[in-house]
């Protein structure tokens, strides 16, 4: 895989793409270089048309009408800007499940808005949906092939989220939020990876009778199947 696409993958660590997304997004960090903000938009809509491994950082640097070296003054590589413009379309992402979940009044309204909410925005980003449109086999093989780091992120974001229930009281205080939290994010994974002809992801009915039927049983510990024991 180019390094480039690599950087959608970029997850490692205690400072993952993913993380930091989600930390801009709770804490409304907000860039005020408007140049740096500019090469973004323009690299994003570069992307878009382009997709990525065609897109080269003069192409940018046209499209946003600066120099080439006012691209690499604020982004040193092609790899730097990739991660740059995903983590901001993350940070979009989060901040619009923060807004969705908070209009829930219950754990597990939380949970089926949840799922709903991200299958919609993740497939609906002209960038990152359309990287799963135009490339699956790339971004299936991509997240076989770090690891499980990708899935290792989104997991601890929604053990957190569950967490939080377990402290407020919405939820069983011995639920396993990270056993959890795993087979909720491979199940949206799985929609995301794999088409399916079955389901319509397009339709947020049916997208939510789903999360009723196989994620709210998780809620209940008694429901869940024994973690194996190492």
């Amino acid at each position: 895989m180019e390094p480039a696409l690599s950087a959608l993958m970029a997850t490692s660590g205690p400072d993952s793409l993913l993380e930091r997304a989600y930390i801009d997004a709770v804490e409304q960090v907000d860039d005020m270089d408007e140049t740096r903000a500019r090469v973004l938009d323009a690299a994003y809509e570069q992307f878009c048309r382009m997709g990525i491994q065609r897109s080269t950082m003069e192409d940018v640097a046209k499209r946003a009408g600066v120099s080439r070296i006012t691209v690499y003054r604020r982004f040193t590589t092609k790899d730097a800007l990739v991660e740059q413009v995903v983590r901001r379309e993350f940070r979009r992402y989060f901040d619009r499940f923060l807004i969705d979940i908070d209009q829930a009044e219950t754990a597990a309204d939380r949970v089926v808005l949840g799922f709903v909410s991200s299958l919609r925005a993740i497939r609906g980003n002209p960038l990152i949906g359309g990287l799963i449109d135009t490339e699956p086999d790339l971004l299936v093989s991509s997240m076989i092939s770090d690891g499980g780091r990708t899935l290792a992120a989104v997991r601890e974001f929604v053990a957190g989220q569950l967490r939080q229930e377990q402290r407020a009281g919405n939820v069983p205080a011995d639920l396993d939020t990270d056993f959890v939290a795993e087979m909720m994010v491979r199940v949206s994974a799985s929609f995301l990876a794999i088409p399916s002809h079955l389901i319509d992801l397009d339709d947020d009915d049916q997208l939510a009778a789903v999360a009723r039927r196989f994620l709210l049983p998780m809620l209940e510990p008694a429901r869940s199947p024994d973690r194996p024991q190492d």
